[in-house]
């Protein structure tokens, strides 16, 4: 299969707004001091058409706006998007409807003022894809197809379940009729049994929509569930990126494998009840990241080469990549484990 995402060296940095005061110094030449975030950096990723890609890194590491990104909700700093060839974003504005989104938390993203019928109907009546007169049909359809009565379309989100906004949500983005869907944290709001039931749903939906999907979780045994392959992110970068058996199997960077690592285990022949090892150091700030390779200060392989230089992403199999001077040893440290 060809590639159908591809998001090509992207970066979003995010900077801070001036006074009124620092405009006016700046207009009259001083120099205003300002520091910027870059919540992404370079990154490169292509997603096939049917697949699903899982993001995973710990919080604050950029998964939430590589994902708006993707989406056209937030204007790249630099790099681009496209689906199929087509860009998803021009001069700052999303000029396709080929990409929808699902967020983490379904009664803030739905207006609690419209019935859900008029919510989901909204997008697809401007876009052309039905009219006033038949979306009571369109959104019935999509209603039944995510497991919802589609006599419920006149209620309003407070009438539902946290699982059934969900779902409500996700009918909203499909009643778009997109290409890829953006998935960032679906779950992590739910009951663990409705998480099953909407993890469920996903897999089907995909399967039968032939979907491209980007599954944004910290959830890692979710992310092994319903991902074809996983990328590792870190402080904004890719670090890793392959097959989810591939990764979550053996590892080729030691924050992937640190990663894993955190997750605790239940252990019946210990004295403790459940074990896990933490990552240790603190997660180095955004607005002034280190030298070289990000996770040099925390990482138990670093040397001197990178405290100061960058890795380059290096292919570690026809289908891996990592970004790491040291993965030969992380991948023998696996073996010998």
């Amino acid at each position: 299969m060809s590639d159908f995402l591809k998001i090509n060296d992207v970066s979003k940095v995010f900077g801070p707004k001036l006074t009124t005061g620092e405009k006016i110094a700046a207009k009259l030449g001083s120099k205003v001091e300002t520091r910027s975030v870059r919540a992404v950096s370079d990154v490169t990723l292509c997603v096939r058409k049917g697949e699903t890609l899982g993001l995973v890194g710990e919080s604050g590491c950029g998964k939430s706006t590589l994902g708006r990104v993707i989406a056209g909700i937030l204007p790249p700093t630099s790099g681009t998007v496209a689906i199929d060839g087509a860009p998803v974003m021009e001069n700052g504005t999303k000029v396709t409807t080929r990409v929808q989104t699902v967020f983490q938390d379904p009664f803030a993203s739905l207006d609690p003022r419209m019935k859900v019928g008029d919510t989901v109907s909204e997008g697809p009546i401007a876009h052309g894809l039905t009219t006033r007169s038949d979306a009571r049909h369109y959104v019935a359809t999509w209603f039944e197809r995510v497991g919802l009565d589609p006599v419920w379309v006149d209620r309003y989100p407070h009438q539902f379940s946290g699982g059934q906004r969900q779902r409500i949500a996700i009918a909203r983005a499909l009643a778009m009729q997109p290409d890829v869907l953006i998935c960032d944290e679906p779950v992590a709001s739910l009951d663990v049994s409705i998480q099953a039931q909407i993890i469920n749903l996903f897999l089907e939906l995909t399967r039968d929509l032939n979907l491209t999907c980007v599954f944004i979780s910290h959830d890692l045994s979710v992310v092994q569930h319903v991902s074809d392959r996983v990328a590792v992110m870190y402080l904004g970068r890719i670090v890793e990126l392959g097959p989810v058996a591939d990764v979550f199997g053996t590892p080729a960077h030691p924050y992937t494998a640190a990663l894993f690592g955190s997750v605790p285990k239940l252990v019946v022949d210990a004295d403790e009840l459940v074990r896990f090892d933490t990552i240790e150091g603190e997660v180095p700030s955004p607005l002034s990241p280190p030298s070289g390779c990000y996770y040099h200060p925390r990482c138990p392989l670093a040397g001197p080469t990178c405290k100061t230089t960058q890795p380059l992403t290096q292919s570690v199999s026809d289908l891996r990549a990592v970004a790491c001077h040291h993965y030969a040893q992380q991948m023998a440290t696996n073996k010998a484990g």
